[in-house]
């Protein structure tokens, strides 16, 4: 039957042999992918983490032809029952997509299918309206304080009082900041583009300046002197001790929060725009969920 099937193709011109597909693992194809091409865009830092996890994944060592659409709807399934957020997964999905695609198109394996084409993808667009609730920043506050890592409460602190992203706030270095005019002057290479990009300069809250005032100085001249997977670990464990269910609170909804006080406190749209880093008013709206009774108390 095979030989019938392959011969009917090879007559009609379709036939496209599946030797590497069936030879290659998706751990090599990551590899290489990585080194010819994702490693050399301008997302690379970005990108490195999904290439690391897709490598540590089981479905790694499996041969490209051996992966089926099956397989990928349960990861994506694992995945929202930890609590992840639906862009998270697509991105992440995405990353498999273009790797698949690249093999199909560029490294001559014509008849691999792209698995990722035959699931349901999470939708890139669901919004989070989660806000810190009353007496929930001091709950948060008096565990975080608690934790063995010693730098997940100051953290916490300046994702709330800058807004700044996760990934931005461990790029943060000492000679950037300026604690006397109050301000964080992000270089050029560091400022990004498009919907993740940050201000020139950044403002400091006197909150803000008190945190940092605080913090001890690292011989790096990192401003947060730990890994970004060490915090988050200490952020998870923290979250579990509370009693917070998987997906309860995330670490970006502290950016929504931080965006919805900036506008209690009665600043302009486009203040917060420069504040936040957003380049389009819709985009800020997203990020931004107002008390529905403060702004009754504002009606008067």
């Amino acid at each position: 039957m095979w030989a019938a099937i392959v011969e009917s193709e090879m007559a009609r011109g379709v036939f496209f042999s599946r030797t590497e597909a069936e030879s290659t693992t998706l751990g090599d194809a990551l590899e290489r992918y990585w080194r010819e091409i994702r490693s050399k865009m301008r997302n690379a830092e970005r990108d490195k983490y999904q290439h690391q996890r897709w490598l540590a994944h089981p479905l790694s060592k499996r041969f490209l032809a051996s992966i089926h659409g099956s397989n990928l709807a349960q990861y994506r399934d694992e995945r929202r029952a930890a609590g992840k957020a639906e862009n998270t997964i697509r991105i992440e999905l995405a990353y498999l997509s273009q790797l698949f695609e690249v093999c199909r198109k560029e490294w001559g394996m014509d008849g691999l299918a792209n698995p990722v084409r035959n699931i349901r993808m999470p939708s890139g667009s669901r919004e989070r309206d989660r806000r810190l609730k009353p007496g929930e920043y001091e709950l948060l506050t008096a565990e975080l304080a608690k934790s063995d890592n010693p730098w997940l409460l100051p953290a916490f602190n300046l994702a709330i009082e800058t807004s700044l992203r996760q990934g931005m706030l461990f790029k943060l270095r000492w000679e950037w900041v300026n604690l006397h005019a109050r301000v964080i002057d992000v270089p050029p290479g560091f400022r990004g583009t498009g919907n993740k990009a940050v201000p020139a300069a950044i403002p400091l809250s006197t909150k803000a300046v008190q945190v940092l005032a605080a913090l001890p100085r690292s011989l790096n001249g990192a401003i947060l002197g730990c890994s970004q997977n060490a915090l988050m670990c200490a952020w998870k464990r923290a979250l579990k001790r509370i009693g917070y269910k998987a997906g309860d609170l995330h670490w970006h909804d502290l950016r929504h929060e931080a965006a919805s006080r900036l506008f209690e406190k009665g600043l302009h749209p486009m203040e917060v725009a420069s504040i936040t880093g957003h380049r389009s008013l819709n985009m800020l709206r997203r990020y931004t969920h107002l008390q529905a009774s403060d702004l009754a108390r504002k009606l008067g």
